[in-house]
C-alpha cells in the first residue's frame, strides 16, 4: 500500500508523531519501566499483581505445566473489594461512578456509596439462594445498577453474564442457557433517543424461551412506569436493596484463576462463544494496561464510551478504572441525541481527563463537522484512545487536531474479547505515534506476524497477527497452539497485520473480514481506508458478493459527511484513490451511497448484513440494530444501481 500521504483533507500524513513533552513529563509510565519490563518476562508481570490488594500474594508469577497456563497459582483476593473497598481510607468521599442518563438526570456514587450499594445487593443476591460459582445475568443499558451488580456479584464469588441490552429475547435466552445461570437482573425498561424501550417484555419472553427454568428475575425501576406488575419470582431491585440497607457481606475469597466471568461473542457470524475471565490475571492485566496505556490517575475523571455489554465496557469502564480508583464515567445516552455536541459538552462539563472512543465514532463526529468540538473547552483532555477496530489515518489526524487540540497522545488500542486487555498500542509517554498503525506489542507481550505455515513474514507484509507468549488477562479456555509449556505455544487470533521495520502491527481486519478482488485476498479495512480517505466520505464498508458464475462482486457501502451536496464525481475520486493506494485491481466492482451504514447499538458494522441484503438473501437477526430504517434505504440504493 502506497504511504504517501492524500492530500485532499490535510489530515492523512503518516508521519510519525511524537508524544508531547508536558505529558511525558507526567507519565505513569517511562522509558526506564518499559526497559525493565521488557527485560524480566515473565517476572515483569509481578509489577501488574502490584497493582492489586492480594489476600494471599503468590511466589510464582506463572505455571505452565499444568493442562492449561495459570497465572499468579495460589494467590488469593476478591475483586469487588480491590475495586471498592480498599479505595475508602484515602478516597471514600471520591467520585467512583459519574451517571449520565439519557434524558439529562445525573447520579454520582463516592467510593463510600458504590461500598453500600454493592454490599445491600450482595446480601440481596445471597437471599435470592446464589452462592458462590452460580452464574448470574445481568441484562441492562448503561445505568448505575449495571457495575453494582457485576460488583455484588464479584464479592460473593458469583460469576456475572453481562448480555447486551440491545439483543433479542431469543440471544438473551441461548446466552442464559449456555451460563447455565438461574437468575437474571434487568430493569423495566430505558430510553432511546426519548422513547422507552421496554426491556422487562425481552427478559419475560427469554424467561419463556429458556430451556432450563429462571427461577428468579430482579429487575431495576428505570423508567418510573407504576404499571409494571412482577409476577411470581419477581423482584423490584429497589426494595431488594432496601430490605438490606446497611447490610456488609465480607468479600469471598477466590483463587487468581476463578472465574470472574463470562462473556459472549456477539454472534453475528455464528453461534455465541462463551468466555471465561479469570479473577486474579484478568484484573491484574486489567489495572496495568488502564495504568501504562489509558495513564489512569485517582484524580482522574475518565469516560469509555464502550457499552458495558461487550468486553470493553467490561474492562476500561469498570474493573480497570475502579481498581485504580478513577472515577469513571457512565453516559446512558448516544453521541448525538438531544444534539450533535453532546459527547463535547459532556466532557467540558467534567472535566474529562482522559477519553476512550472506537473508530466508528469518530467517523460520526467527522461527518457531522468540526465545529461542535472547537465550539468547546476540552483542555481538560490529557489523552485519547481508540479501541474496537483499526482507525484510518485520515480520522486519526482529525481527531488528534479537532479533539486534542495536537496536545494529547492518542493510544490506537489492539485487543479482543479472547485477550481480555490491552495487548498491542504505544505506550504514551514512550512511543512515537504512527497514524494508523496501533504501535508495537506492549511491553510483557510478544506478538508477531505469520504466514499460513506458521513462519514470520518479512516485513510490511500482510499475514496473520499472532501472540507466542502467555499474557495475565488471557481466558480460561484459550484456543492455542501447543501445550502450555511448550516453546512454541502460540495464539492465532485470526486477525490480519502487517508489521513495519520499527516492530509497529498494523491491523488489516478480521481475517473473515477479507474480500478477494481478481484472485487477491485484501482486508477490508485496507480498502475501507482508502475510501475513507476521499473528501466527502464519512465511512465505508466494504463486502464482497457472490455472483451467478460462481465468482464475486466487492461491494462499496458508503456514507458521505454532513453537508455534502450530491455524489457527482465521488465516485470517480473513490476509484482513483483505490488506484493510487493499492492498484487498479482492487477498485469496487458496486459503490452504493447510504445516510448511513447499519450498526449495533454499540457501534458495531454489521457487514454480514450488508452482504445479506446485497446478495438478496433472507436477513438474519436485526434486533441488535440501532438504525433499522436503513435497511430499506439501502435496499433502494441497490435497485438504482
Amino acid at each position: 500500500m502506497d504511504d504517501d500521504p492524500v492530500v485532499e483533507t490535510g489530515f492523512t500524513s503518516r508521519t510519525a508523531v511524537e508524544p508531547p513533552e508536558p505529558f511525558v513529563e507526567q507519565a505513569n509510565v517511562d522509558e526506564s519501566d518499559v526497559a525493565a519490563f521488557d527485560a524480566s518476562w515473565p517476572e515483569c508481570w509481578r509489577r501488574a499483581a502490584d497493582l492489586l490488594e492480594w489476600e494471599t500474594p503468590t511466589d510464582e508469577v506463572i505455571d505452565r505445566t499444568g493442562d492449561r497456563v495459570s497465572w499468579f497459582p495460589d494467590g488469593r483476593l476478591n475483586a469487588a473489594y480491590n475495586c471498592v473497598d480498599r479505595h475508602l481510607a484515602e478516597r471514600k468521599n471520591q467520585a467512583a461512578i459519574k451517571w449520565v442518563g439519557k434524558r439529562g438526570e445525573t447520579r454520582t456514587y463516592t467510593y463510600l456509596d458504590l461500598y453500600h450499594e454493592v454490599n445491600e445487593f450482595a446480601a440481596a443476591l445471597r437471599s435470592l439462594g446464589i452462592e458462590a460459582d452460580d452464574v448470574v445475568t445481568l441484562y441492562m443499558p448503561a445505568i448505575p445498577e449495571l457495575p453494582v451488580a457485576m460488583l455484588a456479584c464479584a464479592r460473593i464469588g458469583a460469576p456475572h453474564n453481562v448480555v447486551f441490552a440491545g439483543f433479542s429475547a431469543q440471544a438473551l435466552a441461548e446466552r442464559m442457557d449456555r451460563a447455565g445461570s438461574e437468575l437474571l437482573v434487568t430493569c423495566d425498561g430505558y430510553y432511546r433517543r426519548g422513547n422507552a424501550v421496554h426491556q422487562k417484555n425481552k427478559a419475560d419472553n427469554a424467561r419463556i424461551m429458556a430451556s432450563q427454568e429462571v427461577s428468579d428475575i430482579v429487575v431495576v425501576d428505570r423508567l418510573g412506569d407504576e404499571e409494571v406488575h412482577l409476577g411470581d419470582g419477581y423482584h423490584d431491585y429497589d426494595e431488594l436493596v432496601a430490605d438490606h440497607h446497611g447490610a456488609e457481606v465480607e468479600p469471598v475469597t477466590r483463587e487468581a484463576d476463578d472465574e470472574l466471568f463470562v462473556i459472549y461473542t456477539s454472534g453475528t457470524t455464528g453461534q455465541p462463544s462463551g468466555i471465561r475471565h479469570t479473577t486474579g490475571g484478568y484484573l491484574a492485566h486489567a489495572a496495568w494496561t488502564s495504568h501504562a496505556v489509558l495513564d489512569l490517575k485517582p484524580d482522574d475523571t475518565y469516560w469509555c464510551s464502550a457499552d458495558i455489554g461487550w468486553i470493553t465496557g467490561h474492562t476500561y469502564l469498570v474493573y480497570g478504572p475502579l481498581a485504580l480508583g478513577t472515577t469513571t464515567m457512565l453516559y446512558e445516552g448516544v453521541p448525538d441525541h438531544p444534539e450533535k455536541d453532546r459527547v463535547w459538552e459532556l466532557i467540558e462539563r467534567n472535566a474529562v481527563d482522559v477519553f476512550y472512543t472506537a473508530p466508528t465514532a469518530i467517523r460520526a463526529f467527522i461527518k457531522w463537522g468540526a465545529d461542535h468540538p472547537d465550539a468547546h473547552d476540552l483542555s481538560s483532555l490529557r489523552l485519547l484512545g481508540t479501541v474496537g477496530e483499526p482507525i484510518n489515518a485520515d480520522a486519526w489526524w482529525w481527531y488528534y487536531e479537532h479533539v486534542g487540540n495536537g496536545e494529547c497522545p492518542i493510544v490506537d488500542t489492539w485487543w479482543q474479547t479472547e485477550t481480555g486487555s490491552i495487548l498491542v498500542s504505544t505506550v504514551p509517554g514512550v512511543d512515537e505515534m504512527k497514524p494508523g498503525s496501533a504501535g508495537p506489542p506492549l511491553p510483557g507481550i510478544d506478538a508477531t506476524v505469520v504466514d499460513e505455515t506458521g513462519e514470520s513474514v518479512a516485513p510490511e507484509t500482510g499475514g496473520y497477527l499472532t501472540v507466542t507468549k502467555p499474557w495475565p488477562g488471557m481466558p480460561l479456555d484459550l484456543p492455542a497452539d501447543g501445550e502450555p509449556d511448550d516453546e512454541d505455544w502460540r495464539y492465532v487470533t485470526e486477525d490480519a497485520a502487517r508489521i513495519d521495520d520499527d516492530g509497529y502491527v498494523t491491523v488489516l481486519g478480521r481475517i473473515d473480514d477479507t474480500v478477494t478482488v481478481q484472485g487477491h485476498r485484501l482486508g477490508t479495512m485496507e480498502l475501507e481506508s482508502a475510501i475513507a480517505d476521499v473528501e466527502g466520505v464519512a465511512e465505508a464498508a466494504i463486502v464482497d458478493v457472490q455472483t451467478p458464475g460462481g465468482g464475486s462482486t466487492v461491494h462499496a457501502f458508503v456514507s458521505t459527511d454532513e453537508g455534502h451536496k450530491g455524489v457527482d464525481g465521488l465516485r470517480e475520486r473513490i476509484t482513483a484513490n483505490v488506484e493510487r493506494t493499492i492498484g487498479s485491481f482492487a477498485t469496487p466492482g458496486v459503490v452504493v451511497f447510504t445516510p448511513e451504514l447499519p450498526k449495533t447499538r454499540s457501534g458495531k458494522l454489521l457487514r454480514r448484513l450488508l452482504k445479506d441484503i446485497a446478495s438478496g438473501q433472507e436477513l438474519g437477526d436485526t434486533s441488535a440494530l440501532r438504525n433499522p430504517e436503513i435497511v430499506g434505504e439501502i435496499e433502494s440504493a441497490l435497485d438504482g444501481e
